[in-house]
């Protein structure tokens, strides 16, 4: 048996503050198109822009993490402390481009990644783009991370 609530609705509204630094990003979902699952079609913002280069999963040492998953986590982990460097955070992500040598390793460990993602994004999905190569300057690196952030001024 299942209950349902007829009661009034309750919704925890931001404050002022809140709504000050809260991104102003726009998702852009064309009328009729499926919803992705994961990433985002489209984001519009405004604000300040900031931009990573190329991204692996090595850490302080230049040691790569072990594993596909565990550079995808470090090198998400690494995003978000250059994000930190320019007052950002990872919600004010709009775009993800993905270089991965092996696109049957990424398919294979999707759950992997979405775990290790949320972790560290949390549930905000940017546009994104997914790209095979056949290597990156790293020989070890499994996965290379480009973002682009915009922070609401």
């Amino acid at each position: 048996m299942s209950v349902t609530s007829k009661g009034p609705q309750l919704a925890v509204l931001p404050t002022a503050a809140e709504q000050e630094i809260r991104p102003k990003a726009q998702i852009l979902q064309p009328s009729g198109w499926p919803m992705p699952k994961g990433y985002a079609n489209g984001m519009a913002a405004e604000g300040r822009i900031v931009v990573t280069g190329g991204v692996i999963g090595w850490d302080a040492e230049e040691r790569l993490a072990d594993g596909f998953v565990a550079q995808v986590r470090q090198t998400l982990s690494n995003i978000a402390a250059i994000l930190a460097e320019a007052g950002a955070r990872p919600e004010h992500l709009v775009r993800l481009t993905w270089y991965v040598v092996d696109m049957d390793e990424y398919l294979a460990n999707l759950k992997e990644l979405g775990r290790a993602y949320r972790e560290v994004f949390g549930a905000h999905y940017p546009a994104m783009a997914l790209v095979q190569v056949v290597r990156l300057v790293e020989k070890a690196a499994r996965v290379e991370i480009e973002a682009t952030a915009v922070v609401p001024r």
